[in-house]
């Protein structure tokens, strides 16, 4: 099965008409696209925009031989004139099946938001979903039956439709994840390219023409990634966005809950509303064995707490024991983080601060802490895929 993009952007476009924001002016060239339309074999039209006839043509395509025009979403502002020889476009009703004379059969997928998802199986058997902007599927029982080979989404909007297909089995490894209805939510390039490849995911240029089931592009979800940053410089949040995609994550919080600390009961409270609903959180530093354990992903937040717990733990406040044992057993019991993150099995995201840049703390107490903290980050970041550093919100890549 053959699919070519005619758009990859939202509904209004990349850029947005006379829309004066940064993205859109620096959308331009492979950047710019046209709203969402997708041509399945030059048989089966999925949305008609405006332009889809010339989009074609660049495209090296034909709309000549297109059967059926099926709409995934409302349209805003006036009726779309038809292009000469094309069907009116239609919608399949949620849960049934269309089987045209070209061989093709589309299922219409019930969404939780206004719209209609189509799952398309073609003559060889090969699958594909392509969801409207905005909307993730409903009566996932359903959908999960069998793997999608290729899945068009609105991943940036939406990623938590990602973590639902995941959930039943209806994506995989090999599911080739195509970013679709692309907005001015994400500066293009580089930046966009970063974010859908922690998701599994990728973005082509309109007028790409696609094989469903061949899978030689699909990125590879990072095992170990680690997110250094400032105080509220948004590392939490970038860490949180990398696993938005993908279902049962367990949230462990080393900060513990510290009665009576109104600030910090309400920092947790707005860490917990962030974070999506089917998210586990427990609050524990014995990080070893949930390393060392199969299950679903772990985002750890934070390191810095986890090392001021395990300072605690060995005395290394009071400079005696500290010289004592202190510093050894302390290096000890990095040794065994940094051996059980080598060997873990799991997909992890691990928030650790930057404190090395700032001003020279004044105590004895504090610069030994910075010193370690700066050695545990460096000894972890060894030990992982991805390293980024965010500062202002952006992150900064700084391996993988």
């Amino acid at each position: 099965m053959e699919l070519t993009l005619l758009g990859t952007g939202a509904p209004s476009g990349l850029p947005r008409p006379d829309c004066p924001c940064a993205v859109c002016a620096t959308a331009l060239g492979p950047d710019a696209r046209a709203a969402t339309a997708l041509l399945v074999d030059g048989a089966l039209l999925l949305d008609l925009t405006p332009g889809a006839v010339f989009a074609a043509a660049r495209a090296g395509q034909s709309l000549g031989q297109v059967r059926q025009v099926l709409l995934s979403h409302p349209h805003d502002g006036p009726a779309m004139e038809v292009p000469a020889g094309l069907p009116q476009p239609g919608r399949v009703p949620d849960g049934r099946e269309l089987a045209s004379l070209t061989g093709h059969r589309v299922r219409a997928v019930a969404m939780d938001a206004p719209g209609t998802g189509y799952a398309v199986t073609g003559p060889d058997g090969q699958r594909l979903l392509y969801l409207p902007p905005g909307g993730a599927p409903a009566g996932l029982e359903e959908n999960g039956k069998d793997g999608y080979d290729m899945v068009l989404a609105d991943v940036v909007g939406r990623p938590d439709a990602l973590a639902k297909l995941r959930a039943v089995g209806a994506m995989g490894p090999a599911t080739d994840v195509i970013a679709v209805h692309l907005d001015h939510d994400v500066p293009p390039g580089a930046e966009l390219r970063r974010r859908l490849a922690a998701a599994g995911a990728r973005a082509v240029p309109d007028g790409t023409t696609l094989t469903v089931g061949v899978y030689e592009d699909v990125p590879d979800v990072p095992r170990r990634t680690l997110v250094l940053g400032g105080a509220r410089s948004g590392k939490s949040v970038e860490a949180e966005r990398r696993l938005e995609a993908f279902p049962d994550v367990l949230y462990v919080a080393t900060g513990g809950t510290r009665g009576g600390d109104g600030e910090w009961a309400a920092r947790v409270a707005t860490h917990r509303e962030r974070r999506p609903g089917s998210w586990r959180t427990t609050e524990t530093c014995d990080l070893v064995p949930l390393l060392a354990d199969d299950g679903p992903a772990l985002l750890i937040d934070c390191l810095s707490l986890w090392l001021t717990d395990a300072m605690d733990a060995v005395g290394a406040w009071d400079d005696a024991v500290w010289a004592d044992g202190g510093e050894r057993a302390l290096r000890e019991r990095v040794r065994e983080l940094t051996d059980a993150v080598r060997a873990t099995r799991r997909t992890v995201v691990t928030v650790s601060n930057e404190v090395g840049s700032g001003i020279v703390p004044a105590t004895a107490s504090g610069r030994r802490y910075r010193d370690e903290l700066g050695r545990l980050n460096a000894a972890f970041a060894g030990e992982c895929e991805h390293v980024v550093l965010v500062v202002a919100g952006q992150a900064v890549v700084l391996r993988g």
